[in-house]
Parts: C-alpha cells; sequence; structure tokens
C-alpha cells in the first residue's frame, strides 16, 4: 500500500471519503442529503454521469448551458456534511448549494413551500470546530439573490430567512425522545424559536453557512417544506421545485459569475446587468 499523509488523507488520487480528484467536479455543487436524489436532480441537468458512490457520498457531474455543475450527496447531519465540503473544496469548488427538505415552524408556511435561508442558527456541533459560537452562518448574498431570482422565475412559493441547525431530529428540534423523554430545552425550544421569526428547523445548513464563509466560499440552501411542526403535518411534497430552483440558480450564478469576469468586477451587484 502506497503511503500517504494523515493529514489530508486519499484512496489513491482521490479525496478519501467523496473519492474524487481535482477536476472531476465542478465549481458549483449542489448538496442533497440523500443520495437518492442526486439523480432527480440530475434530471434538470442537459448531461450527467456519476463519478463516484462512497458511504453516503454520491457525486454527479454534468452540464446545464453547456457549463459544467455537480451535484453530491451528503449524508444526514453536519458532520458528514462538513466532510462532503472540505473535500469538494479541495478539488476546486467555491459555490454550494444545500437543496434538501426542511420543517417549518410558522403556521403559515404550508407543505411544498420552499424556504431559502438567508442565514442559520448553529444549534449543532460541527461548525463550532471552524469558528464560535458568536460566528454567523449566513448565506453568500449572490447565492441568496439568485435563489430568490430562480425562485420568482419558476413562480413557486417561497420564503426567505433564518433557519435552525440541529445535530438530532428528535430532543434537537424539540421532538419527544424514546418513552416520551424530555427535559425542560426540547419543551421550550420550538415555541421559543417560533417566537424569535426562525422559518424551519434542518440538519446541514449552518455548517454549510459556516465552513464557507470562514473559507471565503459562496452558499445557500433551498428546501421543500415536508413539515409544519406548528399544526403537525407531514407530507414528501415540494422536492422537484426545490431541485428545480437550485438548478436555476446555479445557471444564473454561471451567467453573473462570466459577467463579472466580462466587465472586470470580483462581486456581482444589480446595475451590472444594464
Amino acid at each position: 500500500m502506497q503511503s500517504v499523509k494523515a493529514e489530508e488523507p486519499r484512496f489513491g488520487e482521490e479525496f478519501y471519503h467523496v473519492r474524487v480528484k481535482p477536476g472531476e467536479v465542478s465549481r458549483y455543487v449542489l448538496l442533497p442529503g440523500d443520495p437518492e436524489r442526486v439523480p432527480l436532480v440530475a434530471e434538470f441537468w442537459d448531461e450527467a454521469w456519476e463519478v463516484s458512490h462512497h458511504r453516503e457520498f454520491k457525486l454527479w457531474s454534468g452540464r446545464v448551458n453547456g457549463r459544467l455543475i455537480s451535484a453530491c450527496s451528503t449524508g444526514i447531519g453536519p458532520a458528514s456534511t462538513s466532510i462532503a465540503v472540505e473535500e469538494l473544496t479541495r478539488t476546486g469548488a467555491d459555490t454550494f448549494i444545500r437543496v434538501g427538505s426542511t420543517g417549518a415552524i410558522q403556521p403559515h408556511i404550508e407543505l411544498g413551500d420552499l424556504v431559502i435561508s438567508s442565514a442559520a442558527l448553529r444549534l449543532e456541533g460541527a461548525s463550532m470546530d471552524y469558528a464560535p459560537p458568536e460566528y454567523p452562518a449566513a448565506a453568500s448574498y449572490e447565492v441568496l439573490l439568485a435563489l430568490i431570482e430562480a425562485a420568482e422565475s419558476l413562480n413557486v412559493t417561497y420564503h426567505v430567512g433564518v433557519t435552525a441547525t440541529t445535530d438530532s431530529f428528535y430532543l434537537g428540534q424539540g421532538r419527544k425522545g424514546f418513552r416520551s423523554y424530555v427535559w425542560s430545552r426540547t419543551e421550550r425550544l420550538l415555541e421559543d424559536l417560533r417566537r424569535m421569526g426562525v422559518l424551519s428547523f434542518d440538519m446541514e445548513t449552518s455548517a454549510i453557512y459556516t465552513i464557507a464563509s470562514v473559507y471565503g466560499l459562496r452558499a445557500g440552501s433551498v428546501c421543500a417544506v415536508f413539515a409544519n411542526r406548528v399544526r403537525d403535518e407531514f407530507g414528501i411534497v415540494g422536492e422537484r421545485d426545490a431541485v428545480r430552483v437550485a438548478v436555476e440558480a446555479v445557471k444564473i450564478l454561471q451567467e453573473w459569475d462570466e459577467l463579472k469576469i466580462e466587465r472586470g468586477k470580483s462581486l456581482f451587484y444589480p446595475s451590472l446587468l444594464k
């Protein structure tokens, strides 16, 4: 066996977990949690091919409007998500969009609506390895704007605001545990967050946002509402809309990035389109 550095483990020339090497991944990467969602994402591309599948990380690349795009599943939760972002960044990716599901905690949000996260509350541990709790988990304004533009152009119902990201699905999101176990934080959590105007729960966004911000990358998140916790409703709806918006947002970002190069600008602003 060839010896490699433990600091950055590899499987041959490939990064150990995502099993890809530089050049196989676009700078624009969509991040679904579920590996089975990757082929769904690729349905909205002009062409697609599988690059790798190792553990929870299924990675496809393809093209939209002649430009390279990729999607890599992250599994459930911030820990595996942080591994995916770390290794994909090393391949040259610099723009990440989470596309998944979320549970709403505001009564006016309907099942199947989309939540575009402008920021995320860091109720998880993975991002704490990158920055202290006071460090904000915020979307890149360019990606946020592209997601809003995409949702508007596709005429889907969406909400923009803060998402709370957790490590655990049950007590971490205010649900009862085994044998109805709760403690004071669990009992207060949902109502406290609702009063703060938090829109929903998920399990990945704040880790992606924190890591991207620390590394000077871009990140956004669009999720379909599968549950409304206030109304105690659940249904697997809106998934394709979330994917459509994410793919359309990549197309928009690609155009804006090319425009920035053409105009010699480092940041996008609306009057560049004039």
